[in-house]
């Protein structure tokens, strides 16, 4: 059995203009493609998003704030339990 490292090929000529007309047809094609996606992010946003349900404590580190509404309308502050959205005062509202 031949493999790759043993394979001999008989009467093939290697012709150099027939390498540079398939490497250039290959750069062609890969720069004339155009992208799937349009990547259009915007990191503020996805900055104020990420903190909205969260209460800095310093030092760059975060805890998760209770997703309830106050009787007055206002958004709950208080820190929420864990694995769960709510604080313990709405969470017996649920």
């Amino acid at each position: 059995m031949n493999t790759r490292s043993k394979a001999t090929f008989k009467n093939t000529p290697i012709n150099s203009d027939s390498i540079m007309k398939s490497v250039i047809t290959i750069m062609n094609t890969s720069e004339t493609k155009t992208p799937l996606y349009e990547v259009n992010i915007d990191f503020d946003e996805a900055s104020r998003a990420w903190k909205a349900n969260k209460k800095s404590i310093g030092n760059s580190s975060y805890k998760y704030v209770c997703c309830g509404v106050t009787k007055t309308g206002n958004k709950c502050n208080r820190q929420s339990l864990d694995f769960v959205d709510y604080c313990k005062i709405h969470m017996k509202k649920k």
